[in-house]
């Protein structure tokens, strides 16, 4: 069985492959009522959109949404939402030498491991451009949640981490790296560009921040709220890891040092001196901000030749023609942010379902 669904009451399926026609998503279980229509998705797509300046792919791609069902005189019905965005700028000529050989990196040897045969165009499925359909479906999830804001930036490219003493959140749509340090992407520029020049590709961190979340969404075991997070997150393309608040940087920590010491609050709710949970505990959200890092490795199709072996088992070197992104993780920002939604609008569904 091939696993295209996610999310148990907010449910979406995303459909298509890169160099298909078209692809899409397909929201099941969205209340009915909720404003929606193109214009409220189009932001998040554009944001995402391929081509928009040197340190993303060139392809073009405008990124229209069409909304086919679901959504009658700009409410949505209850019934499912269909999302279709056409793929205009396809060259599927240039991958003739990955219909011979496997990309190392790339999904192309595990495809035809699992199901004896590929589309090599891309890499059908498993290419990048599949998440168009998931920032779409992020798009009406952020419906469901008005109450929460979410924002995401990228804080590391390679090696080179922002300062966050530099945070400034209205820099973050004023440079193409989505980075609120505006000297961090004035050397990411160099950076990046050494890596496209050099035909190669480097890898990013995402951070992903939802404020806004009540207390009380997830679950003490099964459906843990950061267990469906990373879930959400290292089903991303390219993405190799998840941090939840402090993550790994907690294994290094003494327990009075990782505590969120709490304070009693104004409003009978309690306020917490740090936020080393990440927003979570125990699988549930305390009401904190929800802290979500995700790294993404470098881009696996590259102009520099790699060793590999064909798909009849021959020795062989591929180097990957095309149009790609030098830095994956940059595009990833919008994703990030549209999974990020997606999980908070079905935990929000499930939590209603169980205490009203």
């Amino acid at each position: 069985m091939s696993w295209n669904t996610f999310g148990r009451l907010f449910r979406f399926t995303t459909w298509g492959e890169s160099h298909g026609p078209a692809l899409g998503a397909v929201v099941d279980g969205c209340p009915p009522g909720l404003a929606i229509d193109e214009r409220a998705i189009q932001p998040f797509l554009d944001a995402r959109r391929p081509g928009q300046n040197r340190f993303t792919t060139q392809r073009q791609e405008p990124d229209q949404v069409r909304i086919l069902s679901g959504v009658f005189e700009g409410k949505t019905t209850g019934t499912p939402i269909s999302l279709m965005i056409e793929n205009v700028d396809q060259r599927s000529k240039d991958y003739s030498e990955v219909a011979k050989a496997y990309r190392p990196g790339h999904a192309d040897y595990a495809y035809d491991a699992k199901y004896g045969f590929r589309d090599y165009r891309g890499g059908g499925r498993s290419s990048a451009r599949e998440t168009a359909a998931r920032v779409a479906a992020g798009g009406v999830a952020r419906a469901v949640i008005p109450e929460v804001t979410i924002l995401a930036y990228v804080s590391q490219i390679g090696d080179d981490a922002i300062d966050p003493a530099n945070f400034d959140a209205a820099q973050i749509s004023q440079n193409p790296f989505f980075c609120p340090d505006a000297a961090a992407a004035v050397r990411w520029e160099a950076i990046v560009d050494e890596a496209r020049l050099a035909g190669s590709s480097i890898g990013a961190v995402v951070e992903c921040v939802a404020t806004g979340v009540p207390a009380g969404w997830g679950a003490p075991l099964y459906a843990k709220l950061d267990a469906d997070l990373a879930a959400a997150m290292m089903g991303i393309n390219a993405v190799k890891g998840v941090e939840i608040g402090d993550g790994f940087r907690a294994a290094t920590l003494r327990g009075e040092q990782n505590a969120d010491p709490m304070q009693p609050g104004a409003d009978g709710k309690p306020t917490f001196d740090a936020n080393h949970a990440g927003g979570i505990a125990g699988g549930i959200s305390t009401g904190q901000p929800v802290v979500v890092r995700v790294a993404f490795k470098p881009t696996s199709s590259i102009l520099i030749p790699v060793p590999t072996v064909t798909r009849e088992g021959d020795a062989s070197e591929i180097r990957t023609k095309g149009r790609h992104d030098p830095c994956v993780g940059i595009r990833g920002v919008p994703v990030v942010e549209a999974m990020m939604a997606l999980v908070l609008a079905d935990h929000k569904l499930v939590h209603r379902g169980q205490c009203g």
